[in-house]
């Protein structure tokens, strides 16, 4: 068992520098602006010997209305009644400012424990805010740096008390529940009854299939994450742009085990200029990257934009399997008109996505999300799909004789072999003689059949061609002795 450590504290005092020092990895964005982090972001943090669960949070703002301040300050306060033991970070070279006291008294009446961390703390500057600390009633401070590491060790000693107080409250419970194993048994009377053993179930170890949800600013990508996990986990509201950290949440989904990445509105390149959300879209395309399927979520009232063709032809290079979303679907009057239509211009605007699930939902209702569940599942399987070679080389000459490659300068292009050599997306090998000759259009014909008759649709597919030598092994190599025959026969008489 392990415990959970929330960080909170005003903004801009270093909450998500000390979260990526304990995760050991550059997870939360990190900025000079103040209120960068909005939503909650958890990972698995280790300081010596110790393992735990840590969450960042968004920065404590007095607000407690509707505004997005006011939104931020309740996921803030929910992930204090959720951890077992709260880090206030104060900035030490600042010193103790009003906000600090009035958070502090909160945290006093909610958090179950809570250690005082004087963040910042390195060198002089951070003397005089580390010695007004004590005036928060919090105990001592934790000096240290989070930036450069320093302080580590003490705030090692605060937390392995707490580590070991839940292994031994683990160990207990590990006893207590232990099935009773001292029990009489009767002796063996010769009897032909044999005892067998219930059938045990083993639990699942599949890594979870990891998908990202990726659109335009405002499409609704997080509130149609928060439909799929039944809580209110990530920031929402009528505002464009909140969510800006791509933010990972591990969930069952239907019994199928995922971790879903909520990412940040990608708008066109010409219209980010600041700095964070450059950063923001970074960590996005991160998350495509790392993804297996791409969830490409548009507005009903406004699909398949340019932006829109971007984002999932981005996907589709990166090699990801895409299921495109619209929605908002619950605001559409003609609903059977409305779907031609979207049907249409996805067939002619993304022909990359020849045949790739299009599902229309409504993250506000929760309407449609079974058929969004069932079409990510068959991406997944289409993903990793293998066909053998022996199917591949007979569909090959099938697809030669119905369609036989062009025979440039009067050479005719001769494809020999064909096999599957990867998956993740499907990746094909094309043994031919002239591969640099063969058009463009003939690879097309070879990537659509694949396609429909081994039913592939929508999936990304790689087809290589690659150059196959004369099969003549001797031919081009000069025999050992030509030179002696040649000086022996004298020069050529007519």
């Amino acid at each position: 068992m392990s415990f959970t450590l929330a960080i909170v504290g005003r903004p801009n005092v270093g909450k998500s520098t000390l979260f990526n020092r304990l995760v050991g990895k550059r997870l939360a964005l990190v900025d000079d602006q103040p209120g960068v982090t909005r939503d909650l972001r958890e990972g698995a943090a280790r300081l010596g010997d110790l393992k735990f669960t840590v969450i960042d949070t968004a920065g404590l703002e007095e607000a407690t209305d509707e505004s997005l301040q006011g939104r931020m300050r309740r996921l803030t306060e929910r992930a204090v009644d959720m951890a077992d033991v709260c880090f206030f970070v104060i900035d030490a070279r600042m010193g103790i400012t009003p906000a600090d006291e009035f958070f502090a008294e909160i945290l006093r009446r909610r958090a179950a424990r809570v250690i005082l961390v004087a963040n910042k703390a390195e060198g002089r500057a951070g003397e005089s805010g580390v010695i007004e600390s004590y005036s928060l009633g919090l105990g001592e401070p934790v000096r240290l740096s989070a930036e450069h590491g320093e302080g580590l060790s003490d705030l090692y000693e605060v937390l392995r008390p707490i580590g070991d107080a839940f292994n031994e409250r683990a160990a207990r419970e590990d006893v207590e529940t232990a099935p009773d194993t001292d029990v009489d048994l009767p002796e063996d009377d010769g009897s032909d009854d044999s005892y067998t053993p219930s059938e045990i179930r083993m639990p699942t170890l599949a890594r979870p299939l990891q998908v990202a949800v990726v659109g335009r600013p405002n499409a609704g990508k997080s509130t149609l994450i928060n439909r799929i996990l039944g809580e209110d986990r990530l920031l929402t509201g009528p505002e464009a742009g909140i969510t800006r950290d791509a933010i990972s949440i591990p969930v069952s989904w239907d019994g199928v085990p995922m971790r879903i990445f909520d990412t940040a509105g990608m708008r066109k390149r010409a219209k980010v200029q600041e700095k964070l959300e450059k950063l923001s879209v970074s960590d996005g395309l991160r998350a495509v990257r790392f993804a297996e399927v791409v969830v490409v979520l548009l507005d009903a009232a406004i699909p398949f934009e340019t932006q829109d063709l971007r984002i999932a032809d981005l996907a589709e290079r990166e090699g990801r399997a895409v299921v495109v979303a619209v929605n908002k679907w619950d605001l559409e009057d003609d609903k059977q008109d409305k779907l031609r239509a979207l049907r249409a211009a996805f067939e002619k605007l993304l022909p990359q996505l020849r045949g790739a699930p299009l599902v229309t939902v409504s993250a506000t209702t929760g309407k449609g999300l079974d058929r969004l569940h069932a079409a990510i599942v068959q991406a997944y399987r289409v993903w990793n799909a293998r066909v053998s070679t022996a199917r591949l080389n007979r569909w090959l000459a099938a697809m030669i004789a119905q369609h036989p490659p062009p025979a440039p300068q009067g050479r005719r292009i001769k494809l020999r072999y064909m096999t599957q050599a990867k998956t993740r997306p499907p990746g094909f090998v094309v043994m031919c003689n002239q591969p640099d000759k063969l058009p463009e259009a003939y690879v097309r014909y070879l990537v659509n059949g694949l396609r429909t008759d081994f039913d592939m649709p929508g999936t990304p597919i790689r087809l290589t061609l690659r150059g196959q030598g004369d099969s003549n092994p001797f031919k081009g190599r000069r025999s050992r002795n030509a030179g002696a025959l040649k000086k022996h026969l004298g020069p050529r008489r007519d």
